[in-house]
């Protein structure tokens, strides 16, 4: 029963620390375009090289 006296504490700062990290992405702008990279890997952005 003691050993509650110490998790309760320690996971309301694990839970507060993942929130803060979470707004902090959203605001920084991390979230904001997740399918643009993922076309960029694809496209071929090179120009075909012309035969000499």
């Amino acid at each position: 029963m003691e050993v509650l006296y110490l998790l309760i504490p320690v996971a309301m700062l694990l839970v507060a620390v993942i929130v803060a990290v979470f707004f902090w992405a959203v605001r920084s702008g991390q979230f904001d375009d997740l399918e643009g990279p993922a076309h960029r890997i694809i496209m071929d952005d090179d120009k075909p090289k012309k035969d000499e």
